[in-house]
């Protein structure tokens, strides 16, 4: 599918279309390889404040396509300067504990503060 027909259907808000990329896979003829869309879903999360589950399932997503975990870091790195540093610092714990780290603890911060 071409570009241009990709971001029409996504204009008229296609239902088609919507459900054919709600799945875990890449859009229809995607240019993009699984574990840039993996690092560019998980960018999105961070954008989106999304829950800590949704993290977990992200964060596994993108090391199943190759990414590293310094890649998977480095997303909120970069990040910073589009969606904030306090989108960023709330994300933080989600991803550290989404890849086995449980930040707050191993900081000897409570819970609530």
């Amino acid at each position: 599918m071409e570009y241009t027909d990709l971001l029409r259907r996504l204009s008229l808000q296609d239902e088609q279309l919507a459900a054919e990329v709600v799945g875990a896979g890449p859009a229809p003829d995607s240019s993009l390889d699984p574990k840039t869309l993996a690092l560019v879903r998980l960018a999105a999360l961070v954008a989106v404040g999304g829950a800590g589950p949704s993290y977990g399932a992200q964060a596994d997503a993108a090391v199943d396509a190759g990414a590293t975990v310094v890649e998977i870091v480095d997303v909120l790195v970069a990040v910073i300067p589009v969606v904030g540093l306090p989108r960023v610092v709330a994300a933080a714990p989600k991803l550290a504990l989404a890849l086995g780290h449980d930040v707050e603890e191993e900081l000897g911060i409570l819970p609530g503060r």
